[in-house]
């Protein structure tokens, strides 16, 4: 017979293992197992434990309720909130949705209090005076929005400060340039993914920092996306709530990006593996949620269980342990909308069975009569749909602004009923073309600094010089927004 003991693993995955001990079988050289042998490997199992706790810094969010306010304050040294002539001038207004159409390079430019009052002259009720709401809440698109959602990347460093060595503020680069993205229509949600929350695992905050595939968990926030001279006024996770609750009054969801590759992975400098740090991934995502964010996309999750074509470096999570994963993260933040996202999953079931909420890149953006075929075909999932992207983080800028209209036009009109709209993806720059010397997948890889021609400080000249500054790229552009006006007006 055989007696079953169940111990906790010793370290912080949570995972069991199984300790069969036989009897009645002879051995050589023959061991019993005592009590004080149980207890003794129990006491193991207990410190090692203690000891790894120590090492992970969760604690969830204890910032202050009301961060957008106090950045306010500490941005401008009072609490009431003036009207902006500047967005009034550029506003672009469909029925009461409203965003500003200016250059990027403008945008970010604009100081903090400039930015910060065009949010609230954007979202004022009419005959009222602007202000910043006590509460801000995530835009209530139900709980299976992310089904339908259109998501958005853009990279914090290349919106970021540059000041000799360092790279920093990619927050507020980000929120400078959101007036100028389309709000989210009544019918589904425009959302906002940051390339980058955690740091990288070398040279974080600086020019010489790592690729963006890389995070080191539970070593606070990226230091190129918060401001040196917030410090000792704001805490890092304020700054980043102060972002989320920015970006949810102007109506838009949000999220940020997670790589699965054990070895793109470190806690607090320490290698990554999946049988050790299974929990330590998990308190990472959930601190993501509680900072504000609606959605996670996970990079590699399509190769979690398909391994044709996998590019990154280490193991990933296997199909149960993922399953696993989603469903913490959802039960530790008491959140039913988080959509989880994965890259290039399609519509196979099992993505679904994961707990994935959207795939990207499945059917040919490029073709609109694919993409509504696609609608069609997965219009009986309302928890889980794989959709048309018009780019992706390796997009290296070859598709001409007309090819990236017409998938924009196919990923946002490819369906015969608005309920069974894909999910879609895109970048940043479909919205606001790069310019042509650098391409999205470079700036994932490195921080990349720019050089124009008519500026004074060393971030003017990097601003200057990543946007396309033709009247081609103003033209796209301004077509981008009558994709998603023409949208607004058809769907609410």
């Amino acid at each position: 017979m055989s007696l079953l003991i169940n111990t906790i693993n010793p370290t912080c995955s949570g995972i069991k293992s199984n300790f069969r001990i036989d009897k009645g079988k002879s051995e050589s050289p023959k061991k019993h197992v005592t009590q004080n042998n149980i207890a003794a490997f129990n006491l193991f199992q207990m410190n090692q434990a203690m000891l790894n706790k120590l090492h992970i810094s969760f604690k969830g969010y204890y910032g202050d309720q009301q961060p957008l306010k106090k950045l306010f304050y500490n941005v401008t040294g009072r609490n009431d909130v003036y009207e902006d002539n500047w967005t009034k001038e550029h506003l672009y207004q469909v029925g009461t949705k409203k965003w500003v159409n200016a250059h990027p390079a403008e945008l970010l430019k604009r100081t903090p209090e400039q930015v910060l009052q065009c949010l609230c002259t954007l979202t004022k009720p009419d005959c009222q005076y602007p202000g910043i709401p006590p509460y801000i809440p995530s835009p209530n698109f139900g709980d299976k929005w992310g089904r339908r959602a259109n998501y958005i990347e853009i990279n914090p460093r290349i919106l970021a400060k540059y000041d000799g060595d360092k790279v920093t503020e990619g927050l507020f680069g980000v929120m400078k340039i959101l007036p100028a993205i389309p709000t989210s229509p009544n019918s589904f949600a425009n959302c906002i993914i940051l390339s980058q929350l955690y740091p990288t695992i070398y040279g974080d905050g600086y020019k010489s920092a790592d690729s963006l595939y890389c995070a080191d968990l539970h070593t606070g926030i990226s230091k190129t996306l918060t401001s040196d001279g917030l410090y000792g006024k704001m805490g890092a996770d304020e700054q980043v709530k102060a972002f989320n609750d920015m970006a949810h009054m102007l109506g838009f969801k949000t999220g940020f990006r997670m790589p699965l590759s054990a070895n793109q992975l470190k806690v607090q400098g320490r290698d990554f593996n999946w049988y050790d740090h299974e929990k330590a991934f998990i308190d990472a995502c959930v601190w993501g949620i509680e900072l504000g964010f609606d959605s996670i996309y996970f990079d590699s999750a399509k190769h979690i269980t398909d391994y044709n074509g996998y590019c990154g470096c280490g193991a990933l999570p296997n199909k149960n342990q993922m399953a696993y994963i989603l469903y913490e993260i959802r039960q530790k933040t008491h959140r039913p909308d988080i959509a989880f996202v994965g890259e290039k999953c399609d519509d196979r079931w099992e993505y679904k069975e994961m707990g994935f909420t959207a795939g990207t890149d499945w059917g040919k953006a490029d073709d609109f009569g694919s993409v509504r075929w696609e609608s069609e075909k997965q219009r009986c999932s309302s928890e889980y749909a794989a959709g048309p992207e018009v780019s992706n983080d390796n997009d290296y800028g070859g598709a001409s602004f007309e090819t990236r209209l017409n998938r924009i036009n196919s990923c946002l009109y490819g369906f015969n009923n608005i309920g069974e709209k894909l999910p879609s993806y895109m970048q940043l720059h479909d919205i606001m073309p790069l310019s042509p010397y650098v391409n999205t997948h470079e700036l994932m890889m490195h921080t990349k600094e720019m050089n124009g021609s008519d500026a004074w400080t060393e971030c003017e000249r990097h601003w200057d010089g990543i946007f396309n500054t033709s009247w081609a790229a103003n033209d796209y552009r301004n077509n981008v927004y009558h994709i998603f006006e023409n949208v607004i007006r058809t769907f609410g």
